[in-house]
Parts: C-alpha cells; sequence; structure tokens
C-alpha cells in the first residue's frame, strides 16, 4: 500500500510538474555546464524527481560525494530520448503491476508506438541514461551507477559502489 501511495504522489506530481519550476541553480551547483543541458534535455516532471532525489540523498547523507550527487540528479537522464505524456507513464506504471508479461513482450519491440513507448523507456532508460552519460565522458562510476538504478537485483563486486547504488537506490525510492 506504502508503495501504491508513493506511486499515485509521482503521478500527481508529473500531473502538476507544469506549475513548478525545477532549481535549476541548486543543479548547477552540482553539475558542469555539459552535463547541466543534459540534465535541462530532462522533461520537467524527470527534473523535479531527480532534484527531489538529489534533496533525499543530501537529508540522508550531507556529505555524500560529488558521483553520487551527480547520480541523483542524471540517473534517468536516459528518459530525455523519449519524452512521454503523464498518462502513458501511469498506464504502463497500473499494467506492469497486473500483466507484467505483456509490458515485458511490449517493450521489446523496435516501435516508439505510443503504446508501446512507455514500457521501452521503463526497461531501457538506465541503459540509455549510461549510453548518454558515457558520451559527455562523465566518471565510470557515474556511468554504472546510472545503468544499474533500476533494476533488482544488482550483483555488485565493488563495496562502495554497492553502497553508493543502495544510497541512490534509497533516494529514488523516497524521491
Amino acid at each position: 500500500m506504502k508503495a501504491a501511495r508513493h506511486r499515485l504522489g509521482q503521478g500527481i506530481g508529473a500531473l502538476l510538474a507544469f506549475a513548478r519550476s525545477p532549481d535549476l541553480a541548486l543543479a548547477g551547483r552540482h553539475l558542469c555546464p555539459v552535463e547541466l543541458a543534459a540534465f535541462r534535455a530532462m522533461s520537467r516532471a524527470d527534473q523535479l524527481h531527480s532534484l527531489g532525489v538529489l534533496r533525499a540523498l543530501l537529508r540522508a547523507d550531507p556529505g555524500a560525494s560529488a558521483i553520487l550527487i551527480k547520480a541523483a540528479l542524471l540517473h534517468d537522464v536516459g528518459k530525455s530520448r523519449c519524452h512521454l505524456a503523464v498518462w502513458q507513464k501511469s498506464l504502463a506504471v497500473l499494467l506492469m503491476r497486473l500483466w507484467p508479461g505483456f509490458c515485458e513482450r511490449l517493450s521489446q519491440s523496435q516501435s516508439l508506438s505510443r503504446w508501446r513507448a512507455p514500457h521501452q523507456v521503463h526497461r531501457y532508460h538506465a541503459k540509455w541514461s549510461g549510453e548518454i552519460l558515457r558520451e559527455m565522458g562523465a566518471d565510470a562510476t557515474l556511468i554504472w551507477l546510472a545503468e544499474h538504478h533500476h533494476h533488482e537485483p544488482t550483483p555488485v563486486n565493488d563495496e562502495r559502489r554497492g553502497r553508493m547504488l543502495a544510497a541512490l537506490k534509497a533516494a529514488d525510492g523516497a524521491g
């Protein structure tokens, strides 16, 4: 029930995103110009979400590393490859709960149709985030965090990365 309330809150926040301005100054304090441009390419709702993740991260760990802060802001940058309407995101979340196998099949198509795109974005945005960050010449740990922030479970051989990933996932769930 808590997860459903959280998702409902996220959906309402996305619906009302048009009325709120993202704190670009906050993002700019932590991102270089190229990273900030990538952040700004994200939808307003995704920018607001990422800023929420950053705030949750800093509440939990005021001394978070610069890489982890950048990961909070850029973990969903792959979603900028395909902007979705709120109804598409909401329907995709609902369908993933009810018919995960059907959603898996929808996500495997090469077509970015109105009905398939939300499932593809859900499935591939972490991979796309890593690709975008790699093209920007980002730090390897930042790329790894973005690529692994979404799917469970994530095998981790590096204890430091494992702690960072756990912190990012916790903040992402709270933001």
